[in-house]
């Protein structure tokens, strides 16, 4: 039978059934509409040339990609087990959900992970644990060319934009800041009024779009920068260098996101598609980054200034410490951002594929700081899933100084990983401009989660390392968090890797590190 043919037939049978139905009975009038419905749908999927499978199976061949569209949810909800999921499993989106609405983060029976698989992760208990203290401790951001050194949290809100989240998220994230004492940072997408409205304190990013204080050419401002740096609520300013997500590339806001709001807060053209480039127009030398960190320093009255990055060669980061060291001059803080960490949309094999996880991010630039004598001068925070009070111990004893959080931020206030950021349809609000939608988060509910979940979590870090036998983070070491290689073998992180001992570098450098300090040149990225 011919193709045709077959239209007729499903058309002249629809068109049957719905006049047998009508002559029947009046009532049967509303059977013959979804009857002659589905004769006209049969009939477009055998004419439409689009999807072979619909052409193959009209009417039902649409089951096939309403299933595939609630893939993720069927997966989430009903397939995975508590402890697989990516890139949260349940577990940890459990734990995040219970703390922000303050109710109990216990699990009965045990644990459901294999503790004798390969890469599984301890903390080790001292047989003279201590008791947790009552204040949690802050991280003094400042080298010795800051003139308002900053207290930092140990968990912090990480850099999401507005555009990027809704604005009732931001108002929520900058709310729960306020109220808890910690710091968020907002992103690459410039300061609006709901990073500024709740009185939270702020970090300040400036991407290589220069949002929000940028010319008409895209340039740097630098009397538009100075001018938003001086607010009081902008206690530090970070320089975007690279995301764990994306690194080495830019991003793109398509014109159809870019309401007059928007265009305002990062001065675009309303309606225009805005396009960040991957480089910065500030610098193009390990030198010239370094100066610029001291230029907006200086534009922004003498606050902690620094510089974000997800790591890729060693080489070129050493390039960045020689420099330090001739221009005598250092970032106050440094944030690494993992190869895991999220954003809204990023290409997967970028995602996948392209630069450092965080433990390996943060060994590096800690042990380069230290080898080049400058880790006193430089405080280091890390950015990469990190939810738990477990995530942030082991951060803390792989060498960084607190720690920034993103995602886990974004459960607090009711995100459920549908992983629809980059469509402008996500289901809880969190994630999208469609003003229907952002109405649906409640920032009266969700701040004080953000809040209850930062202090939670915190005080769950506080509880691991007075297990460990420590009251500061300071006084963690490597040799207190263990890694299984196989199912007889277990190691140290002081075993795995190696560690430097300060102004190593300068007297005489390890054999794995000589080469690449060695031709480590303070001007020029070398590839």
């Amino acid at each position: 039978m011919t193709r045709i043919a077959i239209v007729v037939l499903t058309l002249t049978l629809g068109l049957l059934a719905a006049a047998a139905a009508v002559l029947a009975s009046p009532w049967w009038c509303l059977g013959a509409v979804p009857l002659l419905a589905l004769g006209l749908l049969g009939a477009w999927d055998l004419l439409q040339r689009q999807h072979s499978v619909l052409r193959n199976y009209p009417v039902l061949g649409h089951a096939r990609f309403l299933l595939e569209q609630i893939r993720p949810e069927l997966q989430q909800y009903f397939i995975e087990r508590n402890f697989d999921g990516r890139p949260f499993d349940r577990d940890v989106r459990t734990i995040v959900y219970e703390r922000a609405k303050g109710t109990d983060a216990e699990q009965p029976y045990g644990t459901e992970r294999d503790v004798y698989l390969a890469g599984y992760e301890y903390l080790v208990p001292s047989m003279a644990p201590r008791q947790a203290p009552g204040t949690p401790p802050r991280v003094q951001i400042g080298g010795p060319d800051c003139r308002h050194p900053y207290d930092m949290a140990l968990l912090n809100v990480s850099a999401m934009s507005f555009g990027s989240l809704s604005a009732n998220a931001i108002l929520a994230l900058n709310g729960g800041a306020a109220a808890g004492g910690f710091a968020h940072d907002t992103g690459e997408g410039g300061l609006s009024e709901y990073h500024l409205r709740p009185g939270g304190d702020l970090v300040w990013e400036i991407g290589t779009g220069y949002f929000g204080c940028r010319t008409q050419d895209g340039d740097f401002d630098p009397a538009e920068f100075a001018d938003k740096a001086a607010h009081d609520h902008v206690k530090c300013v970070s320089l975007k260098l690279s995301q764990g997500a994306k690194p080495g590339i830019g991003g793109v806001l398509p014109g159809t996101k870019v309401n007059a709001e928007i265009a305002k807060v990062r001065d675009v053209p309303q309606g225009q598609t805005v396009i960040s480039p991957p480089y910065h127009k500030l610098f193009s030398t390990p030198r010239e980054l370094v100066r610029a960190v001291a230029r907006l320093r200086e534009l922004s009255g003498g606050k902690p200034t620094g510089f974000k990055l997800c790591v890729g060669s060693r080489q070129q980061f050493l390039a960045v410490c020689k420099a330090m060291l001739e221009e005598g001059a250092t970032p106050d803080f440094i944030i690494v951002d993992g190869g895991e960490g999220g954003t809204g949309a990023a290409p997967m094999e970028f995602a996948d594929h392209v630069g450092a996880p965080l433990t390996e991010g943060l060994l590096t630039v800690h042990n380069a700081l230290v080898g080049a004598g400058l880790r006193d001068r430089v405080r280091i925070g890390a950015s990469g899933k990190i939810a738990t009070g477990t995530d942030l111990v082991k951060r803390l004893v792989q060498g960084a100084d607190y720690g920034n959080a993103a995602r886990a931020m974004m459960f607090a206030v009711g995100c459920i990983q549908a992983q629809r950021c980059h469509t402008n349809t996500c289901p809880s609000g969190v994630a999208t401009q469609d003003p229907r939608r952002a109405r649906a988060l409640d920032v009266r509910d969700k701040t004080p989660r953000v809040r209850r979940f930062q202090e939670a979590t915190v005080a769950s870090a506080l509880e691991i390392m007075a297990s460990m036998g420590v009251t500061d983070p300071a006084e963690l070491r490597p040799h207190m968090l263990r890694r299984r290689i196989d199912p007889h073998t277990e190691r140290s992180y002081e075993e795995l890797y190696e560690w430097l001992e300060p102004g190593q570098l300068l007297a005489e450098p390890p054999e794995a590190w000589a080469a690449d300090w060695k031709t480590a040149d303070p001007d020029r990225f070398t590839v």
